[in-house]
């Protein structure tokens, strides 16, 4: 339960979000790049223009305040004149269309997909340990001892920064003076600058590195990752010299989550995950009291920032399980669950150290890193994976424009094979070739990226950027890896084994037949539509379907793994949907497993809706023989279930049957759909309303109406 003190602060906090509050953040760095520092360096320029816009950021206060630190970034003064140094993006973009001339019109069908940045995580708890002065130093020692001349400009960028994370720190002060909180001041003068000792001193000096690192990186998807994991030794020792109760750090972190949700009220789509729960490098289970906080607080608070989500370790607790199915139910469909055993054995395979996969979190959404080891190009975006299968059939001709795709290769169509194997071969080859193209985007935006975004306050907290002098996007981070969705997976599955039976194997129509009834949409071929609609389809635990998808899964993981960028990094499938849902069926004319044009597709490695007519059981069996060892980047599940079915007894037993089939990402909604039709008739008296839509939560009336109607005709699991 809250207290009188946090529902008179979420009162507040709902106020000032309504207020629309702009920040003029971006107009003082664009500003003072071209002005004040123009003349500089580039690699200056960028870090003086930073430090200028992070010191020159408002100061709100109040005198109920125990956490100090507001900020209202996402609601930008318009920038009047833009300075191009700061982002090169429309240059790289130019050099990747030379590069590929067909690069818009795959663009345009989502066959390659365009840069998102964002989806990291930092090792805030560097300065919550040493404080900016002890952190300081060890900068100032790498700057002694600088390799070369760039790593010299990053170590004094780095200190820039760090100055003015400061500057902003001390201006609370004064602030808070004059309205008489003298405990706030007093703390504030202590943290960040020196290690916090006590709980509320971590809690204070992570809200003021994190209020300054999303100023520097304002992108969705950036997120602190293990909070409990790095706060609970602070806890631990206040309780212990009984100086703090969990009472009373549960009302700590109401209020840091509402601090969070006031800085990015009314933008459901920007997501910024803690993970809570989890493992110990050594497999044991590292939750803890603050995990179970967290989870209490977002059941108690009506908001949607923070998105926290729950780690379970091997053998998870039961109160924890109880709590997570109890999150599920009474969450306004916020839940989240992850399986470390699962996620944790995708991140060895993949490469990664026993002790690093440990570490593991998402930044936002469903992105699977490793905390402060990564650059920010961890999550790009998606791919249309069906509409590839889609001009593979018709041989590069649109269902729904009736034009030839410019750009895709594989021209023969479904009729030019004799085999199946041989129409496989060739689908994979040219999806991998299309995968390859995206991924060398990348590469020419992350040099750039290198140049124009070196991020020196969150380059300073991650892994190897210190010692190889270089910023997270020039090599420093551990590993740069790019990762992305190839969307509706499932629903390519049951195209191809579709297509293996009806036309190769059982043989109750030709390949020019099928294609001809793809292009009707079924008119006049209704026959043949129900006859694929009744074929085996992955999700009703046919062991034949299930092999045929973790093969096509596999494969398209592969098209990931085996890209090697500019770095030396890998691809990394994350395998979610997000809000591409739609958008992914729009583009799609109908489909050969009977699906009509414009129908939904299947989230991450969820079973399409209509395949799932055999019940969650069956779809569960099926979901548990996907190859999760080659997830590296995550792989996701949407469960949407009937609010009259759903019991918390029940969910826990479903999570149980989830993690023996060693599931990664379990999630979804328990809102009945009639509550949401109603919603959809009369928004104002559902502006409360929350789902869960893939990678976020949103409020429901917000939200488009493709998103709406999508939602709506997901199947509800019931008895």
């Amino acid at each position: 339960m809250t207290t009188e003190r946090i529902r008179r602060l979420e009162e507040k906090c709902r106020r000032n979000g309504e207020k629309r509050i702009q920040s003029h953040f971006q107009y003082d760095l664009h500003h003072a790049a071209e002005t004040e520092y123009a003349s500089l360096e580039q690699w200056e320029k960028i870090a003086r223009s930073m430090a200028y816009a992070i010191r020159n950021q408002d100061v709100y206060v109040e005198p109920e305040d125990r956490i100090g630190g507001r900020g209202y970034q996402l609601s930008e003064k318009p920038v009047e004149k833009a300075a191009p140094d700061l982002d090169c993006m429309t240059e790289a973009g130019k050099i990747f269309c030379g590069e590929f001339p067909e690069a818009a019109e795959l663009q345009k069908h989502n066959l390659i997909g365009g840069t998102s940045r964002g989806h990291i995580t930092w090792h805030f708890n560097r300065i919550l340990e040493q404080g900016i002065i002890g952190f300081r130093k060890t900068w100032e020692d790498a700057l002694a001892n600088a390799k070369d001349e760039e790593a010299g400009q990053f170590y004094k960028g780095v200190l820039i920064l760090l100055d003015a994370l400061q500057e902003y720190n001390d201006k609370h002060i004064a602030a808070y003076e004059a309205i008489g909180n003298t405990e706030a001041a007093q703390r504030m003068r202590k943290v960040p600058a020196h290690p916090a000792e006590t709980f509320l001193e971590a809690v204070q000096a992570f809200q003021m590195q994190h209020l300054a690192v999303m100023a520097e990186n304002p992108y969705g998807g950036n997120g602190p990752g293990q909070l409990d994991y790095y706060l609970w030794p602070y806890l631990k020792r206040d309780l212990e010299k009984g100086i703090c109760t969990l009472e009373e750090a549960k009302e700590i972190i109401d209020e840091l989550f509402l601090r969070f949700e006031e800085r990015l009220y009314g933008r459901d789509m920007w997501v910024e995950a803690i993970v809570v729960g989890g493992s110990h490098p050594d497999g044991s289970s590292a939750v803890n009291p603050l995990t179970y906080i967290m989870v209490e607080s977002m059941l108690d608070l009506h908001i949607t920032h923070p998105a926290v989500y729950v780690r379970l370790p091997k053998d998870p607790p039961e109160e924890l399980l109880q709590l997570c199915a109890r999150y599920m139910i009474s969450g306004c469909n916020r839940a989240q669950i992850l399986y470390d055993p699962a996620v944790m054995e995708a991140l060895r395979e993949n490469g990664a150290a026993p002790e690093e996969a440990a570490g593991y979190a998402c930044g936002g959404c469903m992105e699977v890193g490793l905390q402060g080891m990564a650059s920010d190009f961890l999550y790009i975006g998606w791919q249309n994976t069906a509409k590839m299968l889609e001009l593979m059939i018709t041989g590069g001709i649109c269902l729904r424009a009736g034009e030839r795709i410019n750009g895709f290769h594989a021209v023969k169509g479904l009729a030019g094979y004799t085999d199946f194997e041989s129409f496989y071969a060739d689908f994979i080859a040219e999806a991998r070739r299309l995968t390859h193209i995206y991924l060398r985007e990348q590469d020419i935006y992350s040099e750039y990226a290198a140049r124009a975004r070196p991020s020196y306050l969150i380059s300073s907290m991650i892994d190897d950027c210190m010692e190889r002098g270089r910023n997270m996007h020039a090599g420093g981070a551990r590993y740069h890896e790019y990762g992305g969705s190839h969307v509706a997976l499932p629903n390519v599955a049951d195209g191809l084994y579709a297509i293996r039976e009806a036309v190769f194997v059982q043989k109750f129509c030709t390949a020019e037949e099928l294609t001809a009834a793809l292009q009707a949409d079924f008119r006049g071929y209704e026959g043949l539509q129900a006859k694929l609609k009744n074929l085996p389809k992955y999700g009703m635990d046919h062991a034949e379907a299930d092999a045929l998808a973790r093969r096509v899964v596999s494969d398209f993981a592969d098209m990931y793994h085996s890209y090697r960028n500019r770095l030396g990094g890998k691809g990394k499938p994350v395998t979610l949907t997000f809000v591409y849902s739609p958008q992914a069926a729009a583009d799609l004319g109908a489909t050969a497993d009977g699906r009509n044009a414009g129908s939904a597709v299947a989230h991450g490695v969820t079973p399409h809706s209509a395949s799932m007519k055999d019940g969650i059981t069956a779809a569960l069996q099926s979901c548990g023989r996907m190859p999760y060892r080659k997830f590296s980047g995550g792989a996701s599940t949407m469960w949407d279930f009937d609010s009259s079915w759903a019991t918390e007894p029940l969910i826990e037993a479903l999570l149980r049957v989830f993690i023996e089939n060693n599931g990664q990402i379990f999630q979804g909604n328990t809102t009945s759909v009639e509550e949401l039709q109603k919603a959809q008739q009369d928004p104002d008296a559902y502006r409360h309303l929350l789902v869960r839509v893939g990678g976020y939560s949103a409020h429901f009336t917000d939200l488009p109406l493709s998103l709406q109607n999508e939602i709506i005709h997901r199947i509800r699991h019931s008895a």
